[in-house]
């Protein structure tokens, strides 16, 4: 599922991944204002399931929502992506570029670095 979603699918995305399982109702309740209407949310959450993002468990005429891919992976294809099409695939190029563009400072720079040393020893 190396499919892309476009801004209005990752926002209904994220408010997906928010509730965890939920109706459409629940869905709107947690996307941000300016909130679209509900017929709009249904579209969307109908294209996410034809994409195989969303899958749902109907009860009586309602649908409940669930994600088949969790924000981390989804996260981690779009890095994945990113690092190729942009940095040559090289992940020092990716962390260099938002090093530079996030201003880091030396001690942002070295918890970074603690962080990374304490994912590798778990």
């Amino acid at each position: 599922m190396k499919k892309e979603l476009t801004k209005a699918e990752e926002q209904i995305m994220q408010a997906i991944w928010s509730v965890e399982k939920g109706f459409a109702k629940d869905i709107l309740e947690n996307l941000a204002e300016p909130k679209p209407a509900y017929n709009t949310v249904l579209t969307v959450i109908r294209v996410l399931v034809q994409k195989g993002f969303v899958k749902f468990k109907t009860y009586g005429k309602s649908n409940e929502y669930y994600a088949t891919i969790s924000k981390e992976e989804y996260s981690n294809q779009k890095l994945t992506s990113l690092k190729k099409n942009y940095f040559n695939n090289s992940a020092k190029e990716l962390v260099s570029f938002f090093v530079k563009e996030n201003k880091m400072d030396i001690n942002d720079l070295d918890e970074l670095l603690k962080a990374i040393k304490s994912e590798n020893n778990e």
